[in-house]
């Protein structure tokens, strides 16, 4: 792409008034494009990290005129460069990550570059919590606008559910209030779809009393009680509590000789309650049992160790129904030691989640812009190396996951079409030639109200919505 003109750069500058500006030639410029994953880095033309609405109006207008690639930031967490621009503007919002607790409402107001330990730090001093991402430095904005999962799903449903309002600033610098109450038709969209309207400013939560800890940790087990980690999970969603989830984690853990399977558990509840609930996979005599009574703010900490910065990262979304078969997943396991042994320098992880579904699935389909509220589980590939030039070659390690994850599924359901299942957004990498469907019958509305709030695309980084025809 090429330079942005020095006179149109100068104009920008100029106009700003509450924002930190960087350019190639200033200093902290190659601090301010750093991402989660170094596969999502580009040279950007100008980024803002602005504290105020204002600048963030006269970045959209400016860069629509000068015709100028645009980004948004919030986390930046995203492997494929969403958050960046090749000698484009980035609007990098990690300075406006404040965090309003109203006790007597059990709302909060969180503004648009907080990351969920903000949040749940913020929402804990007054013995609150919301649903939000099981990876603290996740950015709230990413996480919420593609749905959003949580320890709290099986009591309070997705993230979206318990979205109140949202304030965002549109493609032609309007302030617009997106609620049940406000531009319904934005509100609706915004949850599922919501990269795809305006950046998000603002967004007010729903939360709920979370006074006590909860029972929550690793416990780890060697390759050969797979089957029985498996058997046992599966017996646990027969009889799902709200109270309760879990992930199944094929990693190797720091010292082990290579993947392990790892379960990481939740209970919101007491420890004999949760110790009750996981007795048959504790007495399957774990490894390593680092299950123990957490505040629930560092729950979302307990990830962090597996998920840092750095090095450059693949993550590709998988889903499955239970009961999960043993024998698949040996081969999966199988098929990553096989990976580790033959490249040191990659890291290879498999990430499924087992949630209660039951409360997402009480909301009808056509209420949010979400698309896959079914009983079918998500999961992610995440492939970790250093070298780019081996990037080729351990992304198609994980399309190849990907894709027998969607054979498999295909033969559970009777040849039933896996391209048919709506996919999770934010498992999905744009561009995935793996991934068939997002949107689902959400589309055609999804397209309305694109050309309503965003006629021009301007906002299309993350799974665009297409033109109808």
């Amino acid at each position: 792409m090429a330079s942005i003109p020095e006179s149109a750069l100068a104009s920008l500058q100029d106009a700003l008034t509450s924002s930190i500006v960087y350019t190639p030639s200033s200093p902290g410029y190659q601090e301010s494009l750093i991402r989660w994953s170094g596969t999502g880095i580009k040279q950007a033309g100008i980024v803002i990290q602005p504290t105020a609405i204002k600048d963030i109006q006269t970045a959209l207008l400016w860069a629509q005129t000068h015709n100028v690639d645009l980004a948004i930031k919030g986390g930046g967490h995203s492997v494929a460069g969403t958050s960046s621009s090749a000698g484009g503007l980035v609007i990098d919002l990690s300075r406006m990550n404040n965090v309003t607790v109203h006790p007597s409402t059990k709302t909060l107001t969180v503004q648009g570059g907080a990351v969920w330990k903000d949040v749940d730090e913020a929402a804990a001093k007054h013995g609150l919590a919301t649903v939000g991402g099981t990876v603290n430095h996740t950015g709230v904005g990413g996480l919420t606008l593609g749905g959003g999962y949580g320890w709290l799903s099986g009591g309070y449903g997705l993230t979206i559910d318990n979205l109140l309002s949202a304030t965002v600033v549109l493609a032609d610098g309007r302030v617009v209030t997106a609620s049940a109450a406000e531009n319904e038709d934005l509100f609706w969209g915004l949850r599922g779809a919501g990269y795809n309207f305006g950046v998000v400013v603002d967004f007010v939560f729903q939360a709920y009393d979370q006074t006590d800890p909860v029972y929550a940790g690793i416990v780890a087990f060697t390759p050969d009680k797979l089957e029985s980690v498996v058997g046992e999970l599966n017996r646990l969603m027969e009889t799902p509590d709200p109270r309760s989830a879990a992930f199944c984690i094929l990693a190797t853990p720091p010292g082990a000789p290579g993947p392990m399977v790892n379960v990481l558990v939740f209970y919101n509840g007491t420890r004999e309650e949760g110790a009750t609930h996981f007795a048959g996979l504790l007495a399957l005599e774990p490894v390593a049992n680092m299950v123990d009574m957490v505040p629930y703010e560092q729950v979302n900490a307990l990830q962090n160790p597996m998920a840092t910065y750095g090095g450059r990262k693949v993550l590709k979304g998988v889903f499955f129904q239970t009961p999960l078969s043993g024998e698949f997943l040996r081969e999966v396991l199988e098929y990553l030691t096989e990976k580790d042994k033959e490249h040191p320098e990659l890291v290879p992880a498999l990430l499924l989640e087992f949630y209660d579904m039951r409360k997402t699935c009480s909301v009808p389909l056509g209420d949010t812009a979400f698309a896959n509220r079914s009983a079918t589980q998500n999961g992610a590939v995440n492939m970790r190396w250093t070298d780019a030039a081996s990037d080729g070659v351990f992304r198609a390690m994980a399309r190849e996951l990907q894709a027998r994850f969607k054979a498999q599924y295909e033969a559970e359901n009777g040849g039933s079409n896996p391209d048919d299942v709506p996919q999770y957004i934010n498992y999905a990498e744009p561009g995935d030639s793996v991934v068939n469907n997002i949107y689902g019958a959400n589309l055609p509305r999804l397209q309305a109200i694109k050309a309503k709030y965003d006629p021009t695309n301007v906002f299309h980084k993350m799974h665009g919505i297409p033109k109808s025809a």
